[in-house]
This record gives C-alpha cells, sequence and structure tokens, in this order.
C-alpha cells in the first residue's frame, strides 16, 4: 500500500478496523 494515497491508506485502515472488529477507527486524513 503506498503511503502517497491518503484515501487508499484511509481505506485499508477501516479495513483492518473491521478485521479486527474496533468499534471506531481513527482516520488521521478525516477533519
Amino acid at each position: 500500500m503506498s503511503m502517497t494515497d491518503p484515501i487508499a491508506d484511509m481505506l485499508t485502515r477501516i479495513r483492518n478496523g473491521q478485521k479486527a472488529k474496533k468499534v471506531s477507527v481513527l482516520c488521521p486524513h478525516q477533519s
């Protein structure tokens, strides 16, 4: 995954959060 793509990184964080069954996933790119 390229760290130069914030949107793809955000989607990856969300998918990882869902796999880990986390209630909330914080994305540094969102404000």
